[in-house]
């Protein structure tokens, strides 16, 4: 037979029975269970990496639980009860949304140093407008909403279109706040006596308060958002570099300034929640929730996601913080702890975040 092809001819071939297997005779076996040297360390470097991977991300975990056994082992009649759980679970809600909003400005590379005072006139607003001026308590809520939209949007102003650093207008806006709440509030504790009010924040599931479910799904929701939408992808994008961001064709002033009025709404909701729970609030401690809420947040940055400021991060931070502080006052050391261990956790969480940031960079 012949084959024409492109003015190529090509003659028959005769393979004579056996020429293969002669011809494969002669080449060397190679053990197909037999691993490269070379490959053999890199997964082993592979694997190494991984399990210190794994060991970084969940480590405060660890670190948690081994907290909780010691307190539980030392005093085992305080804190081995159901009522010590629900003190620590039930009662940190405002921090978690006031972690979410400092986390919803900080993931676009922003500081917002007035969520505190932000909260202090959503939960002065409400019981001003209901116990002195008889409004309806819905409509308060929602006047405290505005309220706190407006806030937010006089930081955007000042830090997006004008230009000024986020941490001097925070900070100077923030102590503006206050001092608006102390008037409205005639710089006195304001209350509210609403049954149908409290239970927006005190009705109980499985021995826990609704408000923290609540927390729960604003977790949830900004985990979801900043790692399966656009948006979320955006803020990542907008926090990491706006120029490069702005290239990309995304609206960088637009994000900033969406975060800002995002986190003062929730910062908002969590000072509604807080009034509705303890039935009053003094404008003057507003100041004291801002700590605790910006030492979760970057001791979140140590743990799911390390060196990335993440929702889940956060509220294991909360509850982490609120676990060591809890245990500490139940050994008697009661009022300058509280300082001390949101101070400590602040200061630890930003250099365990800069030295697993640095080594991501230099890896």
């Amino acid at each position: 037979m012949t084959i024409h092809d492109h003015n190529t001819q090509f003659e028959d071939v005769t393979v004579q029975p056996g020429a293969v297997d002669a011809v494969s005779d002669g080449l060397p076996e190679v053990a197909s269970t037999t691993v490269p040297p070379t490959l053999r360390r890199r997964l082993s470097a592979g694997t190494a990496t991984g399990a210190r991977s794994i060991a970084s991300k969940y480590a405060l975990l660890v670190v948690w639980a081994a907290m909780a056994l010691f307190f539980y082992i030392a005093l085992p009649s305080t804190f081995g009860r159901v009522a010590t759980l629900q003190s620590i679970f039930g009662s940190q809600e405002v921090l978690v949304f006031l972690g979410i909003a400092a986390l919803t400005t900080l993931s676009v590379g922003e500081f917002d140093l007035s969520i505190a005072s932000i909260m202090g006139i959503a939960a002065t607003t409400v019981p001003v407008l209901v116990t002195l001026h008889h409004w309806n308590v819905a409509l308060a809520c929602v006047v405290a909403i505005v309220a706190c939209l407006a806030c937010g949007a006089l930081n955007a102003f000042f830090v997006v279109k004008v230009g000024v650093s986020s941490l001097v207008v925070t900070l100077g806006t923030g102590t503006l706040l206050i001092g608006v709440a102390e008037f409205i509030s005639s710089s006195s504790q304001v209350s509210i006596s609403n049954a149908a009010f409290s239970k927006l924040s005190l009705f109980s599931i499985l021995g826990l308060p609704i408000s923290f479910y609540y927390g729960l799904v604003l977790v949830a929701a900004f985990a979801y958002m900043s790692s399966w939408t656009p948006l979320g992808r955006h803020m990542l994008f907008v926090g990491a570099n706006r120029e490069v961001a702005r290239l990309a064709g995304i609206r960088v002033n637009r994000v900033r300034t969406g975060s800002y009025l995002v986190a003062s709404v929730i910062a908002g909701i969590g000072g509604i929640l807080l009034v509705s729970s303890t039935g009053g609030f003094d404008a003057s401690g507003s100041a004291g929730y801002l700590l605790p809420a910006l030492a979760a947040v970057f001791l979140g940055t140590a743990v799911v996601q390390p060196g990335q400021f993440n929702p889940i991060g956060t509220l294991i931070g909360i509850y982490f913080l609120e676990t060591g502080i809890f245990g500490l006052e139940l050994f008697g050391y009661s009022g300058w702890v509280q300082d001390v261990f949101y101070g400590a956790g602040l200061v630890v969480a930003v250099a365990v975040a800069t030295i697993v940031r640095n080594r991501a960079s230099t890896g």
